[in-house]
């Protein structure tokens, strides 16, 4: 092949590779405005089969919207004056208690015997020795840490309430916004495109509605439980517990296995309410994955097993604890496609 003018043409290319680089800096100076827009729109799809639900019964789009964030607003700050000062006077006895366990002199000793007790094949001098050097030696950055929580808990309020914005005005206009896309696509394959755009749409927001009943479900039953066997802090335990739904896969066994570990601290709980606590989990673990997960899930696109634990590390390895929660309904969209678009399509031929 002959160059007929080099010059232009390494411009050209070096230009191409410029506005490249320039576009990913901008997605990368951007992500996390990119970050907050998808997790509106995943929240605002997520509220919209209750927007439906309330149009069928005769409301107007604006007054469907506006009932379904009002409701979600008035259910969470009806939870947290619940949950807040219960949480405050819980955690306050539980600082009291660790305050006054470090303040006496044997405490170490005793800790020591139990560590001992609990776990009889560890040096537990050994382990001491262990974490004190590293208290010692990474002190400073410990405290760098704290100021970057701190920093970073702030940042997340101010992000929780930018997404609520968001949320609102996405929530508001989802149908004009379905419609502009839907204009993108020829109006020969409209149709089709608007058939599966509308079962993607669907089946993430059933599957947010879904998995916050889970969790529900878990957090109020976790309170019954934690309340009648008389489990430390049965409140911060049952919050702990509906977060802990909230992650796909392993959120449930995370927090059940904190709440277990809880029971057994020493001069908090006890063996015998933490053995309740861990049959209790192993059982209401079997009832959601094959009773209340089925159910609930039931409208949303069901997913194999092995996609959902892929789709869970893939999601959590890019984008954390929001990447997991959204891996899941990308992959039952992703399996739509690949059932309805590509597997039609290949069998044409």
């Amino acid at each position: 092949m002959k160059i007929h003018n080099p010059f232009r043409l390494g411009f050209l290319a070096t230009l191409g590779v410029g506005l490249a680089f320039i576009l990913l800096q901008s997605i990368s100076s951007l992500s996390t405005v990119l970050l907050y827009i998808g997790t509106a729109l995943f929240l605002s799809l997520g509220l919209d089969p209750v927007v439906s639900w309330l149009e069928r019964r005769r409301f107007p789009r604006w007054a469907a919207v506006v009932t379904a964030i009002i409701g979600v607003l008035a259910a969470f700050t009806g939870i947290l004056l619940i949950v807040i000062p219960v949480l405050i006077e819980q955690i306050s006895q539980l600082v009291t208690r660790v305050t006054f366990m470090l303040n006496r002199s044997g405490w170490q000793t005793d800790f020591e015997v139990w560590i001992g007790d609990t776990f009889p094949n560890l040096d537990v001098p050994v382990v001491f020795d262990a974490v004190n050097d590293w208290l010692t030696s990474n002190l400073f950055s410990i405290t760098e840490n704290l100021v970057s929580v701190t920093v970073g808990v702030a940042n997340g309020m101010f992000g929780a309430l930018i997404i609520l914005i968001l949320t609102i005005y996405l929530t508001a206009s989802t149908p004009s916004l379905k419609s502009a896309i839907y204009q993108i696509v020829p109006a020969s394959r409209r149709a089709g495109f608007t058939h599966i755009a509308e079962q993607i749409t669907d089946s993430v927001g059933y599957y947010v509605m879904g998995q916050v009943t889970l969790a529900a479900i878990n957090g109020v039953l976790s309170a019954i439980m934690l309340s009648i066997i008389g489990a430390p802090f049965p409140m911060v335990l049952a919050v702990i517990a509906f977060l802990g739904s909230m992650i796909p896969l392993v959120g449930t066994v995370t927090g059940s296995t904190i709440i277990v570990l809880v029971c057994l601290l020493p001069n908090v709980g006890d063996t015998t309410t933490a053995l309740i606590a861990g049959i209790y989990y192993l059982v209401y673990m079997q009832l959601e994955a094959y009773v209340f997960s089925p159910r609930i899930m039931s409208r949303a696109v069901s997913v194999p097993g092995g996609v959902v634990v892929i789709a869970a590390l893939s999601g959590g390895a890019l984008l954390g604890l929001l990447g997991a929660l959204i891996a899941i309904p990308v992959a039952a969209s992703i399996l739509i496609v690949y059932r309805q678009v590509l597997i039609p399509r290949m069998n044409a031929r």
